[in-house]
């Protein structure tokens, strides 16, 4: 079996409005292995969920995917129809949404729903054999009373039962792919720990491969073998757990570093916020989406869109560490930056690293 579950290349998505253009997602590419759990971090606004709908063929009005590729074992989804991406969602694919009080319907019972889904991509198992799945299926997520469950709406259920009900649901069909948007988003830090090691052990037993959204980086440093980090529609950088959070390279991921409270900091010192506003995703400038508010910016910056670079550090054997940022390109001798544009990196330096 190919190692390689989903390749995504040059995915560009924008969202076509009555005062222009959005390019929520402006170009990104990754690889995601059988069995490995990727991380995509990012705070509000840089494309994370966008790319996820993208993926999932759930992408609403006015969204379009404008160009690339997304290959889900070795098949074009982009060339499915929608009666064809109907019967990979949920059955090979599928997602868990933060809100599982919007997600799950309100005039069904949770047994109604469960047992739906199952029989509506397997519509061979008998209904008997359905609702037992489902059942098992509320067991393994952590559900007490499951029979009395089935028979309850969603509404008579805590915020973190509805939460498990959504995993519950999205792994009855064994997928290979879940995509995790902000799933322990809404829950107390308690419930959130419990939901987080349950869809570990899952993915371990069943050698699923999982994209798992946040702006928390506590949860990726759980959870993820490999991550990729997001801001203003481009992935900036990408790498192993390690790599990120003990080598961080871009600017933009050392700024997220910096504003996370850590458990071993000392009780004067204080987060780093990072400053300036966040990019107008209508009016991007065509080079770094970061630029405008980073220290280290240089005129190249904000006219060239950084190409690739690939650094050392202790990698995952499911990652390489990638950088997009001029200041590591020039560093690495491919191109002479401060050059081309008069900058001098060090004099250009008023973020602390």
């Amino acid at each position: 079996m190919a190692e390689k579950l989903l390749e995504v290349r040059d995915l560009r998505v924008s969202f076509f409005t009555p005062v222009g253009e959005v390019k929520a997602v402006g170009g990104i590419s990754y690889d995601l292995n059988y069995g490995e759990v990727m991380g995509i971090v990012g705070e509000s606004g840089s494309g994370k969920s966008v790319e996820a709908y993208s993926i999932m063929g759930i992408l609403e009005s006015p969204g379009r995917v404008v160009g690339g590729l997304v290959s889900f074992e070795g098949q074009d989804l982009f060339s499915f129809s929608p009666k064809d991406m109907e019967k990979i969602r949920g059955s090979r694919m599928s997602m868990i949404f933060q809100n599982p009080m919007e997600s799950l319907n309100p005039v069904y019972t949770i047994g109604n729903q469960l047992v739906g889904v199952l029989r509506e991509h397997k519509r061979e198992v008998p209904l008997a054999a359905a609702r037992e799945r489902a059942l098992e299926m509320l067991r393994l997520v952590g559900i007490t009373e499951a029979e009395r469950r089935m028979k309850q709406y969603p509404h008579e259920l805590s915020g973190g039962m509805r939460q498990r009900v959504m995993i519950a649901m999205g792994l009855i069909c064994e997928p290979q792919l879940l995509i995790a948007d902000e799933p322990t988003t809404a829950l107390d830090v308690t419930i959130q720990a419990q939901i987080l090691e349950l869809m570990k052990a899952v993915q371990e037993k069943n050698r699923m491969a999982v994209i798992f959204i946040t702006h928390n980086l506590a949860v990726i440093a759980e959870i993820c073998d490999t991550v990729s980090v997001m801001y203003g529609g481009h992935i900036v950088e990408q790498g192993a757990v390690g790599d990120i959070f003990y080598r961080p390279t871009h600017p933009y991921t050392q700024g997220l570093l910096r504003s996370m409270p850590r458990i071993d900091a000392e009780r004067s010192e204080r987060l780093i916020p990072i400053e300036g506003t966040p990019i107008n995703m209508l009016d991007p400038n065509p080079g770094c989406p970061f630029a405008p508010r980073c220290g280290r910016c240089m005129k190249i910056c904000l006219s060239r869109f950084p190409p690739q670079s690939v650094i050392g550090g202790e990698t995952h054997k499911l990652s390489t560490h990638r950088v997009y940022c001029w200041l590591q390109h020039a560093r690495a001798g491919g191109g002479p930056a401060g050059t081309e544009t008069g900058a001098d990196p060090q004099k250009n330096s008023g973020g602390r690293l």
